[in-house]
């Protein structure tokens, strides 16, 4: 089967690893007509692409380091001239299930941004920026958030403190918590910053266009994903050690499990409303203060700011 014999393309970020690499594997076995393009750092790609080819011919890859504004600009760029030119079906979903959990809110970025907030917000909205109008209805976007975001005893048991909202030109900048150098100041950004991308999916949902969706999803606690290793202290700790052995209770999946259920959610098997909090494979309220139209507003145009500054960035 060639390019032209697929019949829609999905744009995956965060698809090299956990619950996104089993997730794009799933999709290729279920859907093979479909081709994958994968958005990742080129080293990170060609580790996985023996995986994901053994499953489907139909998959390429574009480097990006999600870090960097011009990187990520310069992915979507190819992503959308290879649409134009024919190389690639019709867009169909993007999906942005990419993000990191660091040590600290200190580590910048080459454009001197947090790099929690960068990669986990700023390049989602710069990805879509580019992406969405290629899209093709039905269409879905599916923006990978975390209960994290509640910062509560009952969602997160304990390894998060509470979200630490402020203004973007604050949140974006390294330092932006108390005793921003500790591994807590670096979960309180995580954590922050599931919050500013539940805030962004609200927003993006007011803005799109009848036919394309969008949703936030979270996966919940999932083994094995190595992303609390990038964190350090108490939390690699418990996944290593403590919460193995919750996965006999429902209170935990593996990135097998997890997978299967974000490509639910992707593939459209999880009904859900545009701008919906999916939970694992059910629709559910996210927290009270995720819902704040003034702050999304305040998001949405600090992001368009930077994106405007970008003389290659078009506008929205």
């Amino acid at each position: 089967m060639t390019v032209t014999e697929t019949t829609e393309t999905i744009v995956m970020t965060g698809a090299t690893r956990g619950i996104g690499l089993e997730a794009a594997k799933a999709l290729l076995q279920l859907e093979p007509r479909t081709h994958l393009v994968v958005l990742a750092r080129a080293a990170s790609a060609a580790r996985v692409m023996p995986d994901l080819l053994a499953v489907s011919p139909h998959v390429s890859t574009v480097d990006v380091d999600l870090a960097s504004t011009k990187s990520t600009n310069a992915a979507a760029q190819q992503v959308e001239d290879r649409l134009d030119a024919g190389c690639l079906p019709a867009l169909s979903r993007v999906v942005c299930n990419a993000g990191v959990h660091l040590d600290s809110a200190l580590h910048t970025t080459v454009d001197g941004y947090e790099r929690t907030f960068a990669v986990n917000v700023l390049a989602t909205h710069l990805l879509l920026r580019r992406l969405h109008p290629h899209l093709r209805s039905p269409a879905r976007i599916v923006v990978t958030v975390s209960d994290a975001h509640f910062g509560d005893l009952r969602h997160t048991g304990g390894t998060f403190p509470r979200t630490a909202w402020n203004s973007p030109d604050i949140l974006f900048r390294p330092g932006a918590y108390r005793r921003s150098g500790t591994v807590r100041a670096g979960r309180r950004a995580y954590a922050t910053s599931k919050l500013g991308g539940i805030f962004l999916v609200h927003e993006w949902a007011r803005r799109l266009p009848e036919g394309i969706d969008i949703v936030a999803y979270n996966p919940s606690l999932v083994i094995g994903t190595g992303l609390a290793s990038e964190a350090g202290g108490a939390s690699d700790f418990l996944m290593r050690n403590v919460v193995p052995a919750l996965t006999a209770t429902p209170l935990v999946d593996t990135p097998g499990v997890a997978g299967l259920k974000l490509a639910d959610a992707i593939s459209g098997v999880t009904k859900a409303p545009s701008g919906s909090y999916v939970h694992r494979k059910r629709t559910m309220s996210s927290s009270k203060d995720s819902y704040d139209p003034a702050r999304e507003a305040e998001l949405w145009a600090w992001l368009e700011n930077v994106a405007d500054q970008d003389p290659a960035s078009p506008p929205l």
